[in-house]
């Protein structure tokens, strides 16, 4: 006759305190999102699940964590989903039902997203990628779904800009030029500006799930910095970024107010209470610091404050 083992996870814990999160991470499966009529997008995803631990309980179950994770990414696996956070949102609402000690369950997911473009100039065929970010949280209330991206770009410092304008304003007039002209000169000719590689985030949380398109979020991301960037670039396609973020320089707290204006005008749709976040983190080139700003805000209070 075989011995019961002890289920030393359900006894109490010398020291009594809650955990807000306890789970497993890097846990990757493949998840595959439809397209209609065209092939399915497949993604290699990481994922991370939590559940909250009362007091009284020494342990979370992680074999069950792992067998709830593991069984609904596997039936993503077999039939394609609409959206990568609704995998999140089914497999948090298993793990609340597998455990009865826990009252919220949470589920995270990043994957890297490839989609093809045109270089901007020469035209070449290309691809750009992107960072997928989505999340659940179950609980007692319902089940909150967020979808968004971490896109990369370039952005240019106004102020270094304007220095750069100041000094060849000083040097034309110095040649006799007159400010007429120097003003239509320097309107058609940006002056040079320190540059930064640029990281923006957008995410998107609503009740239930997010009614956006993925694709959508990443442009308003990528367009939110000065300039777009492209894995293959010709000569012509550079000359067009550098002229472009130069013509469009941006402080970093310019690029989430951007974020802020293309998710209202892009995002009609969106209910107010659903949750903006919109981050942007510059890689700057002249210091050994970075640069970095970001926002949190529901929807009606983004409307207002762009429609004001």
């Amino acid at each position: 006759m075989s011995q019961q083992l002890p289920d030393v996870q359900a006894s109490s814990p010398e020291v009594t305190v809650g955990l807000n999160r306890v789970g497993v991470t890097g846990v990757e499966k493949l998840v595959k999102i439809g397209r209609g009529d065209q092939r399915p997008i497949v993604l290699m995803a990481e994922f991370e699940v939590y559940v909250d631990l009362p007091s009284w309980r020494k342990g979370a179950d992680m074999s069950r964590n792992m067998e709830v994770i593991d069984e609904t990414l596997e039936a993503a696996v077999s039939q394609e989903v609409e959206g990568v956070e609704d995998v999140c949102g089914e497999a948090a609402e298993r793990l609340l039902e597998k455990h009865d000690y826990t009252t919220q369950a949470e589920v995270r997911m990043e994957a890297e997203y490839v989609t093809r473009e045109e270089t901007p100039e020469s035209g070449r065929p290309t691809q750009s990628t992107a960072d997928i970010v989505a999340s659940a949280t179950a609980d007692e209330d319902g089940t909150r779904e967020e979808i968004g991206a971490r896109v990369t770009g370039m952005t240019v410092c106004p102020c270094s800009q304007g220095m750069s304008a100041a000094r060849a304003r000083d040097v034309l007039r110095g040649l006799d030029v007159e400010d007429e002209t120097i003003d239509a000169f320097l309107e058609e000719v940006p002056q040079p500006g320190h540059s930064q590689r640029g990281h923006a985030t957008l995410t998107i949380e609503a009740e239930g799930a997010p009614d956006v398109d993925l694709d959508d979020v990443i442009e308003v991301a990528r367009d939110a910095m000065s300039a777009r960037i492209y894995n293959l670039a010709k000569r012509p396609d550079e000359d067009h970024m550098t002229y472009q973020s130069h013509k469009n320089a941006k402080f970093v707290e310019d690029c989430v107010r951007s974020m802020a204006e293309g998710v209202v005008s892009r995002f009609d749709d969106l209910p107010d209470d659903a949750v903006v976040t919109m981050k942007q983190s510059n890689d700057e080139s002249i210091h050994q610091h970075n640069a970095h700003a970001e926002r949190v805000a529901e929807m009606g209070t983004l409307r207002r404050e762009v429609n004001d």
